[in-house]
């Protein structure tokens, strides 16, 4: 994923995380605001700062984590 792309969206390319729905094929770029909605939508009843840490910690380890129909892993995969 390229630097200047990643900048343009506010994310730096060592935080940066891509998500997609289960359906999807593409990867994009999400930002900690976004991601933060779209896991408080996919699971209200959990914490969604401290959900949103946990995925950052796995996707940082090179894991894909799914969570209900949406997925996130690292760019740098």
């Amino acid at each position: 994923m390229s630097s200047l792309f990643l900048r343009r969206l506010g994310l730096s390319k060592k935080a940066a995380v891509l998500t997609r729905f289960v359906y999807e094929k593409r990867w994009k770029p999400v930002s900690k605001e976004e991601a933060v909605r779209l896991i408080g939508e996919e699971m209200p009843e959990t914490d969604a700062e401290a959900t949103w840490r946990y995925i950052e910690g796995e996707t940082k380890r090179g894991k894909t984590v799914t969570l209900g129909e949406c997925q996130f892993k690292s760019a740098e995969d």
